[in-house]
């Protein structure tokens, strides 16, 4: 079985979301702030008449701010019919990925990630690849429910 992945970045650490769950990447908009929304969820944007809510995946991932720049993006994904934007430092490249570059994660991740968001490991010439569970990112403590 081959992965095929939309890969981005988060400072220097790249990851991977199954391209099906994937409906689009847009440039950063106008994001607008809801009130009494978890710290992570950096509001909500109109995507062609569409409110779309926006997770900062640094922040779920209790990595450190940063200011947005040219190559931010949102990453719009489908999860369980409900449709987010994940902002992401930068959109790196689709790539298809044999199951035998793939591998658990292992028990403890460098950088404090929880390991059950981690699905597989992807070992690619010259560095490392995290497959993230969406599902787990979002799922776990309700994220999905505020949407």
């Amino acid at each position: 079985m081959d992965y095929q992945l939309v890969t981005f970045k988060l400072d220097e650490e790249e990851f991977g979301v199954d391209i099906l769950k994937v409906q689009e990447i847009i440039r950063t908009v106008e994001i607008t702030v809801v009130p009494k929304m978890p710290g992570y969820m950096e509001g909500v944007i109109n995507l062609r008449g569409k409110v779309i809510p926006v997770v900062n995946l640094r922040t779920r991932f209790n990595k450190p701010t940063t200011e947005q720049n040219n190559n931010t993006r949102i990453v719009v994904v489908n999860l369980n019919n409900i449709t987010l934007g994940l902002l992401v430092d930068s959109v790196s490249e689709v790539l298809r990925l044999s199951e035998d570059v793939v591998e658990p994660p292992p028990p403890i991740m460098e950088g404090g990630m929880d390991t059950e968001y981690i699905q597989s490991v992807g070992r690619l010439e010259d560095r490392l690849l995290i497959l993230l569970d969406l599902e787990k990112v979002f799922g776990d403590d309700g994220v999905l429910s505020f949407v």
